[in-house]
């Protein structure tokens, strides 16, 4: 920016120094396009139009009569545009909107030492509950003027290289399990979503209540009779399985209830998820009900359950966890435990850009979880030889 742009340049003098865009007249079909001579034939290759010419700085200059400077203050923000008088300000930005002027982003944030990216890193991108995480915080970062990138397959280290270049203002970080959990450099803004609150306590985390979820799913299949559950647990170390596991741990126990339990990667989707329900339910003692870790597990039990030729809920009671779309679109629909990811998001972007701004982000507690009652349960008939209570 020149030196004159510390104090607002005199209209007379800047007006002569920059050239006046002639005013935007009505513009008439591009040469080439169907219609015009000179144009191709139908059927025939034809030729993409020239760009049209954006409209700069300059241009506004020229159409407000003032110097580029000014036009530089008037869009380098509050702080800056206070330096030009109010009069000057709005003729500029009457030019500008009469040219459809846009500020370029890139030269205010370098100026600002921001990128206005933050970065939301997931486990899986592709897992359908994080949609609902990037719909919350992208409605949210939205509001405070960030644009933000998800990712998956984040570990450590590059997480603190992302933290460490000017890519991002500032990190969420969702679901992190044990190899993210390396040090990060302690002046990066980030803000850990559905994580353990001892991860950093330097940090804000946004905690969901899994654990009150997975009581509810328990207690309620406890309540409709059935005694043996089956329950099919992700393999992966993150926070937020260890807490699901322990609370349906301490569930059954307390309930007195039988346990048959296997492991299944979560990334792997459903076929894998099909193939460790169908050794679940082939069992000559399989359970009559089963806990999955998240909806997709869910269906996959659906499509075991069917190439065995069982019914849900009349011959299986399926629960599932996360509330995500494929839940309500089963066949009966899915009982699960609706986590309020849309909210979770939220809560950690207004988190986030409170840190941006500088300001001490309070805790908050845990979000609330519920039970989303639907069709894929139903009470144990011990008369059938099903799940007969003790």
């Amino acid at each position: 920016m020149p030196d004159s742009a510390a104090s607002e340049p005199s209209d007379s003098a800047s007006s002569a120094s920059a050239p006046v865009a002639p005013a935007p007249g009505p513009a008439g079909p591009p040469p080439g396009s169907p219609g015009t001579p000179g144009s191709p034939a139908e059927g025939e290759a034809g030729t993409w139009p020239a760009p049209v010419r954006r409209p700069t700085g300059r241009d506004v200059a020229g159409l407000a009569g003032v110097s580029q400077a000014t036009v530089s203050l008037v869009f380098s923000g509050a702080e800056a545009g206070r330096r030009v008088s109010d009069a000057t300000r709005e003729r500029v930005r009457e030019a500008a909107r009469s040219l459809g002027y846009r500020p370029q982003a890139a030269g205010r944030q370098l100026r600002l030492g921001r990128s206005g990216m933050i970065l939301l890193a997931v486990p899986n991108i592709l897992g359908p509950f994080f949609g609902r995480v990037l719909e919350g915080v992208h409605e949210e970062a939205g509001r405070h003027g960030l644009a933000v990138v998800v990712s998956s397959g984040w570990g450590s280290a590059t997480l603190a290289e992302a933290a460490t270049t000017s890519r991002f203002d500032g990190l969420l970080i969702c679901s992190p399990d044990d190899s993210q959990l390396g040090e990060l450099p302690a002046d990066t803004p980030a803000v850990f979503l559905d994580a353990d609150p001892g991860t950093d306590r330097a940090r804000p985390t946004v905690e969901l209540d899994v654990a009150g979820g997975m009581r509810a799913a328990v207690e309620h299949l406890a309540g409709l009779g059935h005694r043996r559950i089956g329950r099919l647990r992700s393999t992966h170390s993150a926070y937020t399985f260890r807490v699901r596991q322990a609370a349906f741990e301490r569930a059954a126990t307390e309930l007195g209830l039988d346990v048959v339990e296997l492991g299944v990667s979560l990334n792997e989707g459903q076929p894998a998820a099909r193939s460790v329900a169908y050794r679940l339910l082939e069992r000559p003692d399989r359970p009559h009900a089963v806990i999955c870790d998240d909806d997709v597990v869910a269906s996959g039990v659906y499509q075991a359950a069917a190439e065995l030729g069982l019914r849900v809920p009349a011959d299986l009671s399926v629960v599932g966890m996360d509330n995500v779309a494929v839940a309500a679109l089963l066949a009966p629909p899915l009982t699960t435990v609706d986590l309020p990811g849309e909210e979770l998001g939220r809560v950690g972007a207004a988190a986030l850009a409170g840190l941006l701004r500088g300001e001490r982000v309070s805790p908050v507690p845990p979000l609330a979880t519920s039970l989303v009652l639907r069709s894929s349960t139903a009470p144990a008939v011990g008369a059938k030889g099903r799940d007969a209570t003790r």
